[in-house]
């Protein structure tokens, strides 16, 4: 494998997310490391490294993505085995990190997954975590080893920029979003509104109040996820209904569960604009008219793992 600065760096993935893998592989001049993740007869996660990584700085690429727990526990037994063959340091590279809605209790008896992910990262002996845009980034305080919190905005902002729209707006789809979208907007040189609504249960939200004239603008629909679609469809409703003449939504995560396609499809949207922190397959009869763009964040990726094994700054990606 390649040989840094730092010394030797291998890639290695589980089930999730191997095309990003690959391109970040492709990226640093390396190939990925021979792993191979199966299960037993009764569903049990079978993994095997088949090389040595006595001494290397180990590099696990996996989203938490559906099904979460069967990615997730690939991940956490993939940091173990590299761990018992004495790889010097291992880094989980969680480009989604799923089970983070629930980062806090709103009433009582709630669990709070985001920690409990945490702790068993923690647990399985990973030196640290490698991640992009936490549904709220506080959760990187619920580590006790390093986390180096990337984000896609840059990445997003210049595909927006390239598109030379006029008159631009960037919306909220919900009050906690706020400070995404004004670092958006920000960048953009535009305005920001948001979307108030009031949730009635999981994966669904009734929109109440446009917040911002986004009459006669072209409105760029900003999250940070896209599950079911419910929440950003009904947002785009609503900007058309208040006068925008144009909408597009942007997000990092393209979840995209349950019915999203077709609930997206229905939706007055321009463009979807998404990375592949999540893979997208995309069924054509359930996306005809549906015009989504996939941005890689595999370069942004790479730079971060070469920075991370050579004891260079993260944050100066940033700059």
């Amino acid at each position: 494998m390649g040989r840094f600065s730092g010394g030797p760096l291998k890639i290695f993935h589980g089930t999730a997310t191997p095309g990003l893998a690959e391109e970040i592989a492709n990226h640093l001049g390396l190939r990925i490391g021979d792993c191979g993740v199966s299960r037993f007869q009764n569903g049990e996660i079978q993994v095997i490294v088949n090389e040595s990584v006595r001494g290397d700085d180990a590099f696990v690429v996996q989203s938490t993505c559906s099904p979460p727990n069967d990615t997730l526990m690939e991940l956490l037994i993939l940091i173990d085995a590299l761990r018992r063959a004495s790889a010097r340091r291992v880094t989980a590279v969680i480009p989604f990190y799923g089970y983070a809605r629930q980062d806090r209790k709103t009433r009582g008896r709630e669990p709070i997954t985001a920690k409990l992910v945490a702790n068993l990262l923690t647990t399985a002996h990973c030196d640290r975590v490698l991640t992009m845009d936490l549904h709220a980034g506080q959760i990187q305080g619920f580590f006790d080893i390093p986390v180096d919190h990337l984000t896609a905005l840059p990445l997003l902002t210049d595909y927006i920029v390239g598109k030379h729209l006029e008159d631009l707006i960037v919306v909220s789809p919900d009050v906690g979003g706020v400070a995404r979208a004004r670092n958006m907007a920000e960048r953009l040189g535009a305005t920001f509104g948001v979307i108030e609504k009031r949730r009635r249960r999981p994966n669904e939200s009734e929109v109440m109040t446009v917040i911002g004239e986004v009459k006669d603008r072209t409105a760029i629909l900003f999250d940070d996820i896209i599950d079911t679609g419910g929440t950003i469809a009904k947002a785009a409703h609503a900007l058309i209904e208040n006068g925008a003449k144009a909408v597009y939504a942007c997000a990092t995560h393209p979840i995209f569960a349950g019915e999203a396609f077709s609930t997206l499809a229905e939706a007055p949207f321009e463009e979807i604009i998404v990375t592949n922190t999540i893979p997208v397959t995309m069924p054509p009869e359930k996306t005809e008219g549906l015009n989504v763009k996939v941005l890689s964040v595999a370069p942004l990726l790479a730079e971060a793992i070469v920075r991370i094994h050579e004891d260079l700054s993260v944050s100066k990606l940033f700059e």
